[in-house]
């Protein structure tokens, strides 16, 4: 089991767009079963590559109530998102001890490349739509609170920098 340590904001790398991964290799599945073991002991229901500085367009998702059944992801691509929206307060390890409620589709139909390096689609539903739309903004150099209000996100990043 290994826990790695999650960078703190503002680093660099998490405003930078993770690279393709182009094939599913033993490397890549330690890094998911690292980024597995790391979002178990948050605990978490998703974690992406870069988070971790890992600048692979790599993500896991497991909002399964008894856990254990992480969908492991490369490459992610939203397909098809329902107009239907949900809230739900969203966290970042990145920036610990702040959360904000953050409206996103409540369905996704993701394609993307499995364990085997096949190409599949999954739908998500819920809290893992959310986590999966989540980490797919870390992919893309994004941040939850990006999704904010210029106020809101002003207000959470300094009640973050106090904490800290």
């Amino acid at each position: 089991m290994t826990v790695r340590t999650c960078l703190p904001w503002p680093d660099k790398r998490l405003r930078t767009k993770a690279d393709e991964v182009t094939e599913i290799t033993d490397d890549i599945r330690r890094i998911w079963q690292d980024m597995i073991d790391t979002m178990e002991a948050m605990p978490g229901v998703g974690l992406a590559a870069p988070q971790i500085g890992v600048m692979l367009r790599l993500a896991v998702v497991d909002g399964s109530a008894e856990r254990g059944k992480a969908v492991r992801l490369a490459n992610p691509e939203i397909l098809h998102s329902s107009i239907e929206l949900r809230e739900h307060e969203e966290a970042s390890p990145n920036l610990p001890g702040v959360s904000a409620a953050v409206k996103r589709p409540r369905a996704v139909t993701v394609k993307f490349l499995n364990e085997q390096g096949m190409v599949d689609r999954r739908d998500f539903v819920g809290i893992e739509a959310t986590s999966v739309q989540h980490q797919i903004d870390h992919l893309n150099g994004r941040m939850y609170f990006d999704r904010l209000s210029k106020v809101k996100r002003d207000m959470l990043l300094r009640k973050a920098k106090k904490q800290g």
